[in-house]
């Protein structure tokens, strides 16, 4: 199976490979997946197809190390909301259910390329190792926020937290709820939402 190269020659506008998956960011973002080549990105980056080709095989390889980098960015971000929950002594759990609705909306292209199996090589061992570690943040008491007996496996409150916050983000990006409302609005219903949600996780809303 077709792997992409994690490879780094000096360009002179930097790091090539991130900078296609920039390109990616940019032209999911405006025209949709569907419009993304290899070749676009790398003409709207400003080098040949055959480097671009250096680092990634094609279009697929392309897209499961964008894939990659979204998993990685929001299991970082989920993280960072606790952290800064702890310290500041405010609702973790709402922090992190916040970040991960703040990331989908801030980065549609990344958070709709999460899943998306059928276009990339969902095997691929970078892939495989990232969706690990955002699963394990899921499913170890939704990132350390609620009660977990099993961090091995997904409890019924933890498919409860992921699932609502999930679906929210879904339609917030893709779907009728708060279409044309500023991010900072999509998340003050996010706010409400995890607020409303809290009780039947046994937690005392904030």
């Amino acid at each position: 199976m077709p792997q992409y190269s994690n490879t780094k020659k000096p360009y002179h506008h930097g790091n090539l490979a991130e900078s296609l998956l920039n390109a990616v960011d940019e032209l999911a973002t405006k025209f949709g997946f569907e419009a993304v080549t290899l070749r676009g990105c790398a003409k709207l980056v400003g080098v040949s197809p055959s480097s671009a080709f250096r680092h990634y095989v094609d279009k697929r390889a392309l897209l499961t190390a964008f894939a990659t980098r979204a998993l990685r960015q929001l299991s970082t971000a989920m993280a960072a909301a606790k952290e800064q929950a702890a310290s500041d002594g405010t609702d973790a759990f709402l922090a992190v259910g916040l970040a991960y609705v703040e990331f989908a909306v801030e980065k549609p292209a990344f958070f709709r390329a999460m899943w998306r199996e059928e276009a990339i090589y969902a095997n691929d061992e970078n892939y495989l190792a990232a969706a690990g570690e955002l699963i394990m943040h899921l499913r170890g008491g939704f990132a350390d926020t609620i009660d977990d007996e099993d961090p091995a496996s997904l409890s019924p409150q933890e498919l409860l937290a992921w699932s609502s916050v999930h679906g929210l983000a879904n339609l917030l990006v893709d779907g009728p709820v708060a279409k044309g409302q500023s991010n900072d609005k999509k998340l003050e219903r996010a706010t409400a939402m995890m607020r409303a949600l809290a009780p039947a996780l046994g937690r005392e809303s904030r």
